[in-house]
């Protein structure tokens, strides 16, 4: 027999013991009652008075074949002396000093209850624990109405017995271990006494958590992946505060990957031999009666079973911090109030630190595993498939060690499944599970664009292009000059990789970032202003730091197009709606600056923008007007072959004056024009009547000669 089995076979004995005297004392008092009382008058001929098996009087008729017998009570009761009482409170307190305790004694310790309340926490547990209870609770009470526990018995019955022992502030209420059912104006001492449900089973040797908790709550276990070594590094810091601090603390953890913030708090609890549950703010309740109760319930759960909390506050804003929102405060209101009550560990995951709480409260800034860990996780997940895929993967993508292990399994299980098992099978599984896992959650606030253009699909002059090849390559060595070349350990910002593409409108700025996202397999998120802009104070800088954040696991390049509205220049304050407007602009400074992630703006208006912007900057690329020979290479490139052609003549095309935008409108518009020709080709007069129409869009002056 085990230990678990040991402790488990001592407590039932002593339950049974416990039992056992609860009984003799109740049968004791019914036995008073029934001695008591006098035997009643026949109130018809021919009946007889009889003592119920129930200890109470009724009347039966005579049977003339037998002669009457008079049920004395003590005949169905029996008799109980103080000897007997006496014994079975022996037996109950040599079971009770077995080690270690039973659970009702550790109860009573950990909850400090006196010997007179712990009796009467164990009359209302017996209404569960033993069905003859509730019968023996009535004779004692001399009152068949109440087959249940109540203070008055427990004063009558009970060793020690002390008035204040159902007080608000006293254990038993307090940490609500009974509950007390006092309908309407009926006195405490008269009203049913019942323990709680946890309370009981916890006596019984069932220790789960609370039902009224758990379907709040989510355990959190430790990882079955081994955390590298700067994650365990803030493990051990962590225990070593624990260890030397006189109070359990609130363990602040701010940061943007939430996985790795939730092992290490999953890793630091089973250090301390704590069950950590996870709770996301939302859950708590607004209502301060309600978030009281909920605080007593989990302050109890902590002393009856090893429990420490993870409280998910990441979308949560501080009170009074740059963009919190009237929801956010309403969520974080309920939250200060519940960590000012709590008394056991507990950690707090934000996405910046929150001062103001308390004295006992630490902060771990948590970060993913450096781009050098998680390269080396992906050779070790991927094995001897790894081949060159763990420096890309790495160099690309900022994931936790339990994505790396998850996709890494995929993409191998995928290509043997797949008969490859080849090693570049491997790493564009192994790319593609990247960006599912990495995609962020902007749909609400930049639609994702499918990028389809290629290097081969775009003309540029060979000085712009050459920027955009040289963009496309720092993004994908950042592995080796950053880390290799350890470009890192000198600088704190500006790890991202930023450009600025300038040039009128139709000059093909967004189809240089399609070919950018798509060389380099990344997905392209167009920035839509209109749900990033807003026009209440603070808003713009929560959907930006939204926008950032959610981006940085490096699975994707964000493009703001017009990127003048947003990043325009700061102007003289002479009202308050002026200085808002510079702080949007000063935190999108700072914040482009701190991103690490790969982040184009376009702009026709390249001199709207502040010339901050300008230094943070990496890139500027201008995309001039097209020249002819540009021009001529559009127009031949404006087709698919699909389309049967003939007559153009595309040097007389390229003498029109025009960007690519509009070369590809007047492609797309003659296409139709074609398809409703007998016979369906595509002609210069075609794709003169199609240049009319762009000109006349445009409202741009053209000569008529030009297209005959």
């Amino acid at each position: 027999m085990n230990g678990a089995e040991q402790w488990q076979s001592n407590n039932e004995a002593y339950l049974a013991a416990a039992l056992k005297w609860l009984r003799l004392v109740l049968l004791a008092a019914a036995e008073k009652f029934s001695a008591s009382r006098p035997q009643p008058a026949a109130s018809k001929p021919g009946e007889q008075p009889v003592a119920a098996e129930s200890g109470w009087w009724i009347f039966k008729k005579t049977e003339p074949a037998r002669a009457p017998v008079a049920l004395l009570p003590e005949a169905i009761i029996g008799r109980v002396s103080e000897e007997d009482i006496a014994k079975a409170a022996a037996a109950m307190r040599e079971t009770e000093d077995s080690e270690p305790p039973p659970a009702l004694v550790i109860l009573g310790n950990r909850f400090r209850l006196s010997r007179f309340e712990r009796q009467i926490l164990l009359l209302c547990a017996a209404m569960e624990l033993d069905t003859r209870t509730a019968a023996l609770c009535a004779r004692a009470q001399d009152d068949p109405s109440k087959p249940y526990p109540t203070f008055a018995l427990a004063l009558a019955l009970l060793d020690e017995p002390a008035w204040d022992a159902l007080t608000a502030d006293r254990p038993l209420r307090y940490w609500r271990l009974i509950e007390i059912n006092q309908p309407g104006a009926q006195p405490l001492t008269s009203s049913a006494l019942r323990a709680d449900e946890r309370i009981v089973n916890f006596i019984k040797g069932l220790n789960e958590v609370d039902d009224s908790l758990s379907t709040l709550l989510m355990p959190l276990t430790p990882s079955v992946v081994k955390l590298p070594d700067s994650q365990t590094a803030q493990v051990e810091a962590i225990l070593r505060c624990l260890k030397n601090s006189p109070a359990a603390p609130v363990i602040q953890l701010p940061g943007f990957d939430q996985v790795s913030k939730r092992l290490i708090a999953a890793e630091v609890a089973a250090a301390a031999g704590l069950q950590l549950f996870k709770l996301p703010v939302e859950s708590l309740p607004a209502h301060a009666a309600e978030l009281e109760t909920f605080t007593r319930l989990w302050r109890r759960e902590r002393f009856l079973s090893p429990v420490a909390l993870y409280i998910d506050a990441y979308e949560a804003e501080r009170a009074g911090q740059a963009g919190a929102t009237e929801v956010s405060t309403t969520r974080a209101a309920p939250l200060n109030r519940f960590l000012s009550r709590n008394q056991g560990l507990c950690f707090l995951d934000t996405r910046e630190a929150w001062p103001g709480l308390g004295e006992a409260g630490f902060t771990f800034d948590i970060a993913n595993p450096t781009p050098a860990e998680q390269q080396a996780e992906w050779a070790e997940a991927l094995g001897e498939m790894a081949g060159a895929a763990p420096r890309a993967l790495a160099g690309q993508f900022n994931l936790d060690v339990m994505t790396i292990d998850r996709v890494a399994q995929m993409a191998l299980a995928e290509s043997t499944a797949n008969s490859g098992e080849s090693k570049e099978e491997v790493f564009d599984n192994a790319w593609r599970l990247c960006l599912s896992a990495s995609r962020p959650r902007l749909e609400s606030l930049a639609p994702r664009l499918d990028a389809k253009a290629t290097w081969d699909d775009i003309v540029l002059p060979e000085d712009t292009a050459s920027s955009l090849r040289q963009i496309a390559d720092q993004a994908r060595n950042r592995m080796q000059v950053y880390e290799a070349w350890e470009f890192r350990r000198r600088m704190n910002r500006g790890l991202g990789i930023n450009a600025l593409f300038a040039g009128e409108s139709g000059t093909g700025k967004t189809m240089a970032a399609e070919v950018i996202a798509n060389d380099l397999k990344l997905d392209l998120y167009r920035i839509d202003l209109s749900q990033v802009v807003s026009k209440y104070i603070g808003e713009t800088e929560k959907n930006l730091r939204q926008l950032f954040d959610r981006a940085e696991n490096g699975g994707a390049l964000l493009f703001f197009d017009e990127a003048d509205a947003l990043f325009g220049k700061r102007s003289e304050v002479k009202d308050s709606h002026d200085r808002y407007a510079n702080i949007e602009i000063n935190y999108l400074l700072q914040r482009t600056e701190a991103y690490s992630g790969l982040a184009i703006l376009a702009t026709n208006m390249k001199s709207a923008l502040d010339t901050a912007f300008m230094r943070r900057l990496r890139f500027i690329v201008t995309f001039p007007f097209p020249g002819v020979a540009e021009r001529k290479l559009m127009w031949r490139k404006a087709w698919p072959d699909a389309i049967p052609k003939d007559g153009l003549d595309f040097d007389r095309l390229a003498r029109l004056n025009l960007t690519g935008g509009s070369i590809h409108n007047i492609a797309i518009n003659a296409a139709f024009l074609a398809v409703r020709s007998q016979p369906q080709v595509l002609t210069m007069p075609l794709v003169f009547e199609a240049a009319r129409a762009e000109f006349r869009k445009l409202e741009r002056p053209f000569n008529e000669a030009d297209f005959k």
